[in-house]
């Protein structure tokens, strides 16, 4: 927890209990569903929490707006989000029910209330969002290409609604084939350790 205090040191203490509870819950579930790599869930918290939470880095969003978590595995970076936002809503969503129902019962046991799950693909949610999040899910073309049905026509934040995704290594020509704006945030621009050196937030602007 002292990597997100040190990043996030306006957490309530609710907030704070919350993403501490992570730190036993993913690590007791992970023993029986391996939502993440059991060589790394060790590094939980900067891996994984802080690296869903750096979207908090690039965004403050107002109350109310509304996210889609697509291909949220465990609940990365819907989770620890749903932590930071409470006045925001998020739609998780994974093709493999048993990762849902990790990230399902994480949330009920920490008190989440702003977050619903889909057990299915992008195609069986029709609803509409101000922002789609995921990390590393696929090529970004094909991404942008599979959400823009999902993103709402209006917008009330400060950055355009659109798509925030996290992915990692070289994506110059990954970026090259997308025609929409974009913006691409070295990771290592928040955060120092090593893990972040070549990792990216990207944002689209749809």
């Amino acid at each position: 927890m002292d990597e997100i205090l040190r990043y996030f040191p306006s957490l309530t203490p609710r907030q704070t209990e919350q993403l501490t509870m992570l730190g036993t819950l993913y690590p007791e579930w992970n023993q029986k569903i391996n939502v993440i790599s059991r060589k790394d869930i060790d590094n939980l918290y900067v891996h994984h929490i802080l690296h869903s939470l750096s979207i908090g880095k690039f965004i403050t969003p107002a109350d109310g707006t509304r996210f889609l978590d697509l291909g949220t595995g465990g609940g990365f970076p819907g989770i620890p989000l749903a932590i930071l936002w409470p006045g925001c809503s998020f739609h998780l969503i994974d093709r493999i029910g048993k990762k849902i129902k990790v990230a399902q019962s994480i949330a009920e046991a920490i008190g989440l209330t702003n977050v619903t799950f889909q057990h299915g693909d992008s195609g069986e949610c029709h609803e509409k969002f101000d922002f789609v999040v995921s990390r590393a899910v696929m090529q970004l073309d094909e991404l942008v290409k599979l959400i823009r049905r999902n993103i709402s026509s209006k917008s009330f934040n400060k950055i355009p609604n659109g798509l925030i995704c996290l992915k990692g290594g070289d994506l110059r020509a990954e970026l090259g084939r997308e025609k929409h704006p974009l913006i691409d945030v070295p990771l290592s621009d928040y955060f120092p350790q090593d893990y972040f050196s070549e990792k990216h937030l990207i944002y689209v602007e749809l």
